[in-house]
Parts: structure tokens; sequence; C-alpha cells
């Protein structure tokens, strides 16, 4: 039998060390402090699998290791091990990925043909398109590509050359909306052609590196490929105000930085230089705002939110789609919510419809198969309780 070399039993002193050790600082701490220690609360309660999950619960809330030591890990397996926890992924080149986007794109979902129910989106853009037209009311979808769908590149050089890659649920679902009577805008080949003629992820790529969400030559290519749809397909006029350009520039923290949630990683993590396009009145200069008497009601998640509510404000994929329309539009935007949740809203708030002839439906490639609340019917009130004006 062989024994164990000193490197092995080094490793284990440490394992050792760290399994116990952390309880017995922890202890004497509290102890310092005038507490009882938390460790002997699991002999106050009964021995229930409630009862020692919460206990477990608490030991880590307030364990002394939990809160000083787990960023410090966290940052060492970021820097080491290339590891950026549950929410996102380290790609190329400092780029990263949130983690569920890429999950949508890699892991086949089994469907059954035929079959639809409450997690189905055709079934709810169907029924929604149904209850829009019942008021005379145009539907256009616009799903916003996951970033991983157009630069694959810069996950993994493997994809090199690729040009970017549509999961297959999502042409699924293209094709059966455009089946069912539904307009739809392919923003997967607007920036796939447009990335082509660019070359590749350059400075100006139409995604940031380290955030989700496009970059603002994102959103204005996206604003000017549906507000070309919308003039094309004659659903309205372009209006009689004209909006002007001012450039911004910012300094953002990329929302996946954020979403690590470790302060030695935010600390050094680089600031991206974004320059926006903040959408102003001629007349007036003053920031684009939205008007509710307007013919089109915009829905839609932070995608429509970044730079347009957020800093530095006018200047997202609403603004710049009133721009290209010559009028001011209503919008209802919610983070993370645009499968279900801004139409619930748009339940709550039926005179948002008052005087609409067209409703652009925005919501991230991977709310097809991870929105929130799911894809779930939202009956629209009637028409007369909504204030609708034809």
């Amino acid at each position: 039998m062989m024994r164990p070399g000193p490197a092995n039993i080094f490793a284990t002193l440490i394992f050792a060390s760290i399994i116990f050790g952390v309880p017995i600082i922890q202890a004497v701490l509290e102890l310092r402090q005038g507490e009882q220690p938390q460790a002997l609360d699991v002999f106050a309660q009964k021995p229930t699998v409630d009862n020692l999950r919460a206990y477990e619960a608490s030991l880590e809330e307030a364990s002394w290791a939990v809160k000083n030591l787990r960023p410090w890990m966290q940052y060492v397996q970021f820097v080491l091990l290339k590891e950026a926890g549950e929410k996102a992924l380290i790609g190329r080149n400092g780029w990263l990925f949130y983690r569920p986007a890429v999950e949508y794109l890699t892991r086949r979902l089994v469907t059954h043909k035929g079959v639809s129910g409450p997690g189905d989106p055709l079934h709810a853009i169907i029924f929604f398109r149904d209850q829009l037209a019942s008021r005379g009311i145009q539907l256009l979808v616009v799903p916003a590509p996951n970033k991983v769908s157009i630069y694959p590149e810069m996950l993994t050089r493997r994809a090199q050359g690729t040009g970017g890659v549509m999961c297959p649920e999502t042409r699924e679902l293209y094709y059966e909306l455009q089946v069912a009577g539904i307009e739809v805008v392919d923003l997967f080949a607007v920036f796939h052609n447009a990335k082509e003629k660019r070359g590749g992820a350059s400075a100006r790529a139409f995604y940031l590196a380290q955030d989700s969400h496009w970059s603002p030559a994102g959103a204005e290519l996206a604003a000017k490929a549906v507000a070309q749809r919308v003039l094309e397909r004659g659903w309205v006029k372009p209006g009689a105000v004209e909006y002007a350009e001012t450039p911004v520039r910012l300094r953002r923290l990329g929302d996946l930085v954020r979403m690590l949630q470790v302060p030695q990683i935010e600390r050094r993590a680089p600031l991206q230089d974004v320059v926006c396009e903040q959408v102003v009145r001629q007349d007036s200069r003053a920031l684009y705002q939205d008007a509710s008497d307007s013919e089109i009601l915009v829905l839609g998640d932070s995608f429509l939110r970044i730079y347009e509510q957020d800093e530095p404000g006018a200047a997202g994929f609403v603004a710049h789609l009133a721009k290209e329309l010559k009028q001011p539009l209503t919008s209802i935007i919610n983070d993370g919510g645009a499968s279900t949740l801004v139409r619930q809203e748009l339940h709550r708030r039926p005179q948002l419809l008052a005087n609409k002839k067209l409703v652009i439906y925005e919501f991230v490639e991977r709310d097809i198969r991870f929105g929130t609340e799911g894809w779930q019917l939202i009956p629209l009130p009637p028409a007369s309780a909504a204030g609708v004006i034809r």
C-alpha cells in the first residue's frame, strides 16, 4: 500500500484547517461580541428537514467566512480559473456573456408539435394579436437576438467564421409566427448582414463587451429596421416632428460585471467608453419624450430601457424609432418581463390603447424559453372600457 506523499499530506492539512478552522473562528468572534455561538442553535429546535434547512441558511447568512472570504475566492476563481459564477461566462478579449442566454442557444429543448399551452410563446402571441385585431390594431413582433447569437466567436474560438448562430427554437418561432400571419422583424438577419459589412466584432460592435445588451449602434440599427418595416406596410404615416441627434459620451460598467456581486471584480473591471446619440426635437432642442396619445405603442424589456430610461436618457431604441417615424411614441418597458409582465401592465392600463393603430412587441430571444412568468394568456379589457378611439 502506497504512503501519501508530502504534497498530499499538505493539501489534506490545508483542507482540514479550512473545514474545522472556519467554524471555530466564527464561534470565537460571536463569543467576543457577547453572543451565543450560532452553531448551538441546532439543538434548540426539532431536527426536521425544514428546520435544518433554515438553520443552514442562517449560518451561511451570518458567517464571517461567507462575508469576508467568499468574495476573494470568487475573485481568484474569476482571474485564475476563468469562472464567473452562475450568471455569467467569460469569453475572449474581455467579453462576458449572460449564462442563461448561452444555455438557451446550447441546450436543446424537446418539443411536441401541435401542443400549446400557457408556456407556449406562439399561443400567447397569437392570442395577443387577436385581442389587438378586434380593436383594429396591428401587431409587429421584434425578438432581440441574444449577444451570443450575433457574436459567438467572442465566446469561443471554435465559432470563428460562423458569422452568428441562430437557435433552432428561435427559427421555428419566426416561421410559425409568419405562418400565423404575424409580422416579425428578423433582427438576427439585420445584425448579421451589418456585422459582415463591418468586419466582425470591432470597436463599434452591436453589443457591449461586458453587458448583456446591445450597444448604442445596435439599438439604432434595430430602430431603423423596425421603422422601415412600419413604413413599408403603411400602418402609420410619417409624422411631422423633426428630431436631431446630440452625441453624449458615457463610461459604463457592464451589467454582467454587476451581476457577479463581487466588489473586488467591480473595482478592477474596465469601464467601457460608450457614445450615445441623444434624440432631441429640432425646434426646441428638448430631449425626446413619449406621448400617450401616439398611434404607436411599444412594449419591451431592458433592451428598450438601456440608454432610454437610464443614462443618458432619450438615446435608446424608442427614441431612435420615434426619430425615424417622425413622431413620439407610447411605451411600456419592464426589465426581464416582456414575455408576460408588459402585457399584464397593458391590461391594467388599457387607456394606452386609445388612438392606437400599431403595437410593436419586443422581447429578448432567450425569453422564448426562459421568460419571467412564462407566456401567459392576458386578456385585454373590452374596447369600451379601455376608451379606445377608432
